[in-house]
């Protein structure tokens, strides 16, 4: 993680791809994903200039969901051991682009606002070519005009970066591109209140 992030293609296994790919289309098929927006809280708003993807949280209610948390599980303990990052806790969320669908560049957190520490993305597409795009665009610091990589969305690439420090895009999307994105927190709670909540 020298520059910030790392790429690792097959990381994880096909049959957790695919179980996982599966979970995420019969779940867009019931109906349970919803249009995904920007900000948090009261600034929480839907811009379909700047996103386009639609996202469905995971809750751990699946022998492929827990399948997956036990792997990061196992990820967030080597990072802490290694890096001293302080990881706590897993958010994540399904996303699906349908064709035409993008991420305008952004962070995943900002400084000192976000218990968000790093972020993970786990792509869950089968055959998948360059001509299709929905290509991960990563810079290495929040003020580069350089793009440092593109990353292509090949199922079981798991993609790891710092939340607060690298800014990142998905490029538009040919066909239908699935993915999980998650984010390791750290423990922000207080004496008034806990963060990540339980």
């Amino acid at each position: 993680m020298a520059r910030h992030y790392a790429v690792m293609p097959g990381y994880f296994p096909t049959p957790l791809i695919r179980a996982l790919r599966r979970e995420a289309l019969l779940r867009d098929a019931r109906g349970e994903f919803q249009e995904a927006g920007i900000g948090r809280r009261e600034d929480h708003q839907h811009d379909q200039r700047v996103r386009r993807d639609r996202t469905c949280w995971l809750n751990g209610s699946t022998l492929a969901q827990c399948r997956l948390q036990e792997e990061l599980e196992q990820l967030r303990l080597a990072v802490n051991r290694e890096l001293f990052l302080g990881l706590f806790d897993l958010e994540a969320h399904f996303a699906i682009y349908d064709p035409g669908a993008f991420y305008r560049r952004h962070l995943d957190a900002f400084r000192g606002n976000s218990g968000r520490v790093l972020s993970v993305v786990l792509y869950l597409n089968q055959n998948w070519s360059s001509d299709l795009g929905g290509r991960l665009r990563l810079w290495p610091e929040p003020h580069s005009r350089a793009v440092d990589t593109e990353v292509e969305p090949l199922g079981g690439t798991l993609v790891c970066f710092l939340s607060e420090h690298i800014p990142h895009e998905v490029l538009e999307a040919q066909a239908q591109r699935i993915s999980i994105a998650g984010w390791f927190r750290c423990n922000n709670t207080t004496a008034e209140r806990l963060d990540p909540p339980r």
